[in-house]
């Protein structure tokens, strides 16, 4: 149900375990570099790493993690066992039977997921909601973090925080996040230099 990768980062070696989710999404790519999203788990006698395909994946690991009972090799396999959005929709219609399924996850564990959930995920909803009223554009994971990489990149040019995302924003709106982070950085960077 849990996998494990080695992910190399400037030499050095790190174990990472990981769902069958973001397996699946790792073992569909033909490059090796990869993009994660990890969590640091400390315990008295370890340090645990944990890495997610998504953001949303990793706040709800994250959240299960938090609940008295299930330890990361639970919320692991349960991640594993059901999508992230699968498992928001059972803690909203608070199905227990569907929860149960998931290997590992007896009735006193289901119950206590969806009383401890319930609130955490409907204001989760909330927010989303709120944000796309807002008409806030809803950009994936990759998306997010290439525009990220591209707005740390600038400020470690010596480039604000405002400057640097006034730039980006202008550069988005002619070049969008699906062009790369090197000809969007270029664009910003011509931008800034006008």
């Amino acid at each position: 149900m849990i996998g494990s990768l080695l992910l190399e980062v400037g030499g050095v070696g790190y174990n990472l375990d990981i769902p069958l989710s973001t397996y699946y999404v790792l073992a569909g790519r033909s490059e090796p570099a990869v993009s994660l999203f990890v969590h640091t788990h400390v315990r008295e006698d370890a340090l645990q790493l944990f890495g997610f395909a998504t953001k949303e994946e990793r706040a709800m690991f994250e959240m299960l993690v938090g609940i008295t009972g299930v330890g990361p090799r639970l919320a692991l396999a349960i991640l594993s066992g059901i999508g992230v959005a699968d498992l928001r929709e059972a803690i909203t219609l608070q199905d227990r039977p569907r929860l149960q399924k998931i290997p590992g996850v007896g009735k006193k564990t289901a119950e206590r997921l969806l009383l401890e959930l319930r609130d955490k995920v409907a204001a989760m909803e909330s927010e989303a909601a709120a944000a796309a009223d807002r008409g806030a554009p809803r950009r994936s994971d990759e998306e997010q973090a290439r525009r990220q990489d591209a707005l740390s990149a600038l400020m470690n040019l010596g480039y604000s925080r405002r400057v640097a995302s006034d730039a980006l924003d202008e550069a988005l709106e002619t070049s969008g996040l699906e062009a790369g982070l090197e000809p969007l950085l270029k664009s910003a960077l011509g931008r800034l230099f006008r």
